[in-house]
């Protein structure tokens, strides 16, 4: 294991780091709203250990980087998620009311992995220069703080391509197709003019410039973080309330689509997009399921059709795209409404996109594979060629699929089994256990039970808030990234 590269690369992430807490910094002494003065001490504080610690990594690892071997990518994936998520929680630390480093750590973790969920219980009572930190590390965290860094830093060169194929879920054939840096540059300029164009439309309909920055920074990166306590509910009264609904929905379904469709249709490359067919899918899933939950509560409590729609669309949407936005308490609905959402949950959102979850793709090479081997069972001989998003699958990446199946299932078995023992003094219910790790593995934020859509994580022990924000990284980096820190090979010199 090369250090020096370790130290350099690191040292200059958490640089990158400090820069967007000095801006988050610089808001809070020109906001005239009274109380920011903590936050902005705090800011900068956190900012200044951040610029002490990258300096003195730099320092160790003086000297021309070429190239990053795919080990110490892989490394630097991993630690520079857990170094920049624990030193995101400073501010909520050193600022009144104040956090406990274990609630810290999770809030920050839940931020930066876009997870959403929070241990706030009353987040209107913080400073506005910490809800911007706070909507900050969504937007950050959303394309990847990592594939900026790819971005911006040239000398990284070779060695960027191992960061961006450990770091995101783009598939690589597409990724591969231009120079990596060049990829990684064109997707934060779609991501950027996403955000623009929500923030814009969401002025318009009569948020404060605050309000649209922060809901603008959250819905793009499909996070789901509010400066509100009731979240979207609070513009439920509104006039307008149905339309600010309808649009940050919008954003939820584009952000949860790959943000290499958007390059296709800017390139006018028609045939990419008409083999599109996770985008479809995806689509399609979220309408039939709100169709059906609201028939449901329609025929159930007898309620107008577009009333509940409006909520369900909102909802399955929210749950889907794993943004996790409250708008309706969603636990009194019938239990298969409640099934549908568990199921939406563990299915996420689209490969390459901000979305997390187990990925739609992910589940049609799953289902494709399984009708394989079905009809195999009594056509032995029979050839069969396998597309998604019109790239052929070959036998390698079928197993890889399942294997990745079998796995994640496995980690959410083993991880609610370790929550339900951690909390074991308090007598967790089983509906709570398996809504805290789903939430977390998945980064949707709301879970079930006393982690549901109208509670917080905040009556959790720290030891369970600190291993469901380690569980927050695994599922944004889709296992693998921080399963192989715990490979001792990968620690051996060369």
């Amino acid at each position: 294991m090369n250090l020096k590269i370790l130290a350099k690369t690191l040292g200059a992430l958490i640089l990158l780091e400090a820069m967007a807490m000095i801006i988050c910094g610089l808001f809070a002494y020109f906001d005239t709203v009274a109380g920011d003065e903590g936050a902005m001490a705090a800011l900068f504080m956190s900012a200044g250990i951040c610029i002490m610690g990258g300096i003195v990594l730099m320092l160790f690892g003086v000297g021309k980087i070429k190239r990053i071997p795919r080990r110490e990518g892989i490394v630097i994936v991993g630690l520079g998620w857990l170094i920049c998520g624990t030193l995101g929680g400073m501010p909520y630390m050193i600022c009144e009311p104040g956090m406990p480093a274990s609630d810290a750590f999770f809030e920050s973790l839940s931020g930066f992995t876009t997870t959403g969920s929070s241990v706030m219980t009353d987040i209107e009572s913080w400073p506005r220069g910490i809800l911007l930190w706070r909507s900050m590390t969504q937007w950050l965290g959303g394309m990847g703080i990592l594939v900026l860094f790819v971005a911006v830093l040239s000398y990284l060169g070779m060695g960027s391509k191992s960061l961006f194929r450990n770091e995101s879920s783009f598939q690589t054939s597409e990724a591969s197709t231009a120079r990596i840096r060049d990829t990684a540059m064109t997707l934060w300029t779609v991501y950027l003019v996403i955000t623009a164009v929500c923030l814009v439309g969401l002025k318009l309909m009569g948020l404060s410039w605050f309000n649209a920055v922060c809901h603008s920074f959250t819905v793009v990166s499909t996070g789901g973080f509010s400066p509100h306590n009731a979240s979207i509910a609070y513009y439920s009264d509104w006039g307008n309330g149905w339309l600010i609904e309808l649009w940050l929905s919008l954003f939820m379904v584009i952000c949860s689509i790959s943000f290499l469709i958007w390059g296709v249709i800017l390139s006018h490359r028609w045939k990419r997009l008409r083999d599109e067919e996770e985008g479809k899918w995806f689509v399609i899933i979220c309408l039939f399921s709100a169709v059906l939950i609201a028939a449901g509560l329609v025929i159930r409590d007898g309620s107008n059709f577009l009333d509940a729609l409006r909520g369900t669309w909102f909802t399955v949407v929210s749950i889907t795209s794993t943004t996790g936005f409250g708008l309706v308490d969603y636990e009194p609905w019938p239990a298969y409404a409640l099934m549908i959402l568990a199921m939406l949950m563990l299915m996420g959102g689209c490969s390459g996109s901000t979305a997390g979850g187990l990925k739609l793709s992910r589940l049609l090479v799953f289902l494709k594979t399984a009708r394989f081997e079905v009809v195999r069972a009594f056509r032995p001989y029979q050839v069969f060629r396998m597309h998604v998003n019109g790239n052929a699958l070959g036998e390698q990446q079928r197993s890889q699929t399942v294997m990745f199946t079998a796995l994640y299932a496995f980690v959410t078995i083993f991880s609610c089994f370790v929550v339900a023992l951690l909390e074991a003094y308090q007598g967790i219910d089983m509906l709570t256990c398996f809504g805290a790790v789903v939430a977390t593995l998945a980064n949707i934020g709301p879970g079930f039970g006393d982690v549901g859509p109208t509670e917080n994580f905040a009556h959790l022990g720290p030891a369970t808030k600190v291993f469901l924000g380690l569980l927050m990284v695994l599922g944004r980096l889709e296992l693998f990234a921080i399963l192989v820190l715990f490979i001792p090979s990968l620690w051996r010199k060369y």
